[in-house]
């Protein structure tokens, strides 16, 4: 960012940034065309990607005019930021929305042309591509959900007191960026999708240690975690002009198939200093393997490939016959290794894998083959369980691998957990106690100095070879009874039931608190309603269909998809606070009661709708009610048709009887002393290193045995 100079512009401080962008979430939440925060952040980063870009042009433009040279904006008039939206008494209502939307608009100038998106589609750069082929991609993907032109017009007023015009304003908006797109992954995070958590990606980024003049890529990029840090990392290194043009020019490249993610990685790059994000917007696996050539390669990968997944035929016909799979993991990892450079310097890879790549048969075996005979895979750092909750307790593993190879000794590292969770016998972190960079000092201390320790050891690749290459190995010292002293052992039980104890108590007055409230049983089909609004859907319209996952973990989005991908064209909206629920799962526990982030997303006829009664029920209360594991084999029974596709039958459903306190309030007094219970249980839980089953079923035993009519019946 050495070009950015200070102007004359207020400074925004990191109090008024935060309050900019919470305001105008605020104001988006009014407007009907949104629905979550999976709507409004890139409804945010389009309008914050145009005023930067308009920043970035004017001091371009003054530098130009300084130095004598001529200057061609990206953007033309009427088009630019300071055309149509600096003024706070600019176009809005359906004049903006029309401006904005419509192919062919009134212009801010008062002709008519091009409405914005339009004309931004239709840029095209010059020689070999430019900023102008970056912004028409973008726009290509992204869509002005927001259907209310005064809202639109009160957002871009208060995005206009972003001033891109400060190395310090922007290095102070892209922390508060990086924030903004956590919580969208934790809204988003589905399918496959395990956004990789800012330590792990600096960790790598940091062994890995790429230099200057090196080309750095991450195929399957997401929103540019691995990149922006690398380009950090390469920045550190930058002490000349010849140097920054190095880094700006030929360094970091990316692909990203998906089109929001594409348009975050754009702006997350931009905001740290990339002036032209090189990211491919199509598929990184599109190529014939076989046609991959010199001029194709890099120096070094950094990756999270998708886990799972499937692709089209068409895109497993670029593998050769023998190595096509289902399995999108091992389709990126013979990408990876195609794309690695052989000479004058041998690439280099870091790649995150699920544990199955390490000891599945099949093509994953011929993979850890290739890596073994053809390449250098010098280190597997085994992490333990819970690093990338809380899209997925996944036990994942990271790969580095050269083209110096081939294998001689592969080193094993076995991330410890820290002591904090250690008596854990699930070794596993948490959602809301993750993994800390820190952490890893002692591994990266380690990684230039390799002894075997308690975490380390090595292996032969020969001797993996002529075993299954299985490389899901455990520490040998796993095989030795190592056994502490007696009264440490005591102490430690003892320390245990104590805690314990006491938590128990808690448990047990939180429970005994609920006391005898009267609660007659109502059947369920005078609490809620099934919801009968219902869209057509469109073609051109960008839709979030929803999923409910197993054993009352919630719904969330599926997926966000154009209306032509959409096979089924009526389906039914869900709104805060209704129960939605899958026909064939629901006798696994598959329902949820809808969070306000999916408000406005789509179900299909599988997945049925209801709309609750909140005179009658409190929605918290419901759910305790309904979703108790005793309560699976309710629905078994009330699921009807063969083995496997068994269905809930709705009007069976409807008839189910509740105990029902007669008072809003005292519903929601029950409620909350069984969440109360829920945290207590959760505690213990993390102490016995489990949830046995008497935990398991203390919430609803205490449901069903509280009320004094229901013992009555």
């Amino acid at each position: 960012m050495a070009r950015i100079k200070k102007t004359a512009q207020p400074q925004t401080t990191a109090q008024q940034l935060g309050s900019i962008v919470k305001t105008s979430r605020d104001i988006m939440r009014k407007d009907k065309g949104l629905s979550g925060d999976i709507d409004r952040l890139p409804m945010l980063t389009w309008i914050m990607f145009l005023k930067f870009l308009d920043d970035m042009e004017q001091i371009r433009e003054e530098e130009a005019i300084l130095s004598g040279d001529k200057f061609r904006p990206a953007i033309e008039a009427p088009y630019r930021w300071r055309d149509w939206a600096a003024r706070e008494d600019g176009i809005t209502g359906d004049e903006l929305i029309a401006f904005v939307n419509n192919d062919e608009a009134v212009r801010p100038d008062g002709t008519r042309g091009s409405g914005l998106f339009a004309y931004l589609r239709g840029l095209q750069g010059a020689n070999g591509g430019d900023r102008r082929d970056v912004i028409a991609t973008v726009f290509k993907g992204t869509i002005n959900r927001m259907i209310n032109g005064y809202l639109l017009r009160d957002v871009i007023n208060k995005v206009n007191g972003i001033h891109f015009t400060s190395s310090d304003e922007i290095h102070t908006l892209s922390h508060l960026y990086e924030s903004m797109l956590k919580e969208m992954r934790d809204a988003a995070g589905d399918a496959g999708e395990f956004y990789t958590p800012r330590p792990v990606v600096r960790f790598m980024v940091e062994v890995l240690d790429p230099k200057l003049g090196e080309t750095i890529l991450d195929p399957a990029c997401g929103t540019g975690g691995f990149l922006v840090e690398a380009y950090s990392h390469l920045e550190k290194q930058c002490n000349t002009v010849e140097d920054r043009k190095t880094l700006q020019a030929s360094s970091i490249y990316g692909g990203e198939a998906k089109p929001l993610p594409y348009l975050l990685v754009q702006m997350n790059l931009l905001l740290h200093g990339l002036e032209y994000p090189r990211i491919d917007p199509d598929n990184s696996l599109r190529f014939p393997l076989n046609e991959i050539g010199d001029r194709d390669r890099v120096d070094v990968i950094l990756t999270n490939p998708p886990f799972g997944g499937e692709e089209e035929k068409g895109i497993l016909n670029n593998f050769p016959a023998e190595m096509q799979t289902s399995e999108t993991t091992l389709l990126f990892l013979q990408l990876i290794m195609r794309k690695l450079k052989r000479q004058p310097r041998p690439g280099r890879a870091a790649v995150v894998v699920p544990n199955g790549t390490l000891y599945e048969e099949g093509i994953a075996q011929r993979i850890r083959g290739e890596l073994l005979t053809k390449f250098n895979l010098h280190t597997v750092v085994r992490l333990p369980k819970g690093v990338f909750e809380p899209y997925t307790d996944i036990a994942t593993n990271l790969l580095f691998f050269d083209r110096s190879g081939p294998s001689s000794d592969v080193w094993f590292y076995e991330h410890p957990l820290p002591e904090r969770r250690a008596h854990l016998k699930g070794k596993s972190y948490s959602a809301t106690d993750g993994l800390q960079y820190e952490e890893f000092e002692p591994l990266i201390n380690w990684w230039n100095n390799r002894i075997e320790n308690e975490h380390a050891w090595h292996i032969s690749a020969a001797e993996l070879i002529q075993g299954n290459i299985d490389l899901a190995q455990v520490h040998p010292r796993h095989s030795n009874i190592v056994l502490a002293a007696p009264a440490v052992i005591i102490n430690g039980v003892r320390k245990l039931k104590d805690e314990s104890e006491l938590l128990l108590q808690k448990l047990e007055a939180t429970v005994k608190g609920l006391g005898n409230v009267d609660a007659p049983f109502v059947a369920l089909g005078e609490l809620i309603n099934q919801r009968t609004t219902t869209i057509t859907i469109q073609d051109d319209v960008i839709y979030r269909r929803t999923r409910v996952q197993l054993h009352f973990r919630g719904a969330r989005v599926r997926d966000v998809v154009q209306g032509l991908d959409i096979g089924t064209k009526t389906q039914t909206i869900i709104r805060t606070n209704d129960l939605i629920l899958s026909k064939i799962d629901a006798r696994n526990g598959a329902m949820a009661i809808v969070t306000s982030d999916l408000d406005g997303a789509i179900a299909t006829n599988d997945f049925p709708v209801f709309e609750i009664v909140s005179s009658r029920v409190n929605p918290a209360y419901l759910r305790y009610c309904l979703f108790q594991p005793s309560m699976l084999r309710v629905y078994e029974n009330l699921s009807r048709g063969s083995t496997n596709r068994r269905r809930l039958k709705v009007d069976k459903f409807l008839d189910l009887k509740i105990p029902l306190p007669k008072e809003i309030d005292a519903q929601i007094e029950v409620a909350d002393r069984l969440h109360a219970a829920e945290t207590l249980i959760s505690e213990l839980a993390d102490r016995f290193g489990g949830m046995n089953d008497e935990l398991a079923d203390l919430v609803g035993s205490a449901l069903h045995n509280v009320f004094s009519v229901a013992r009555n019946e």
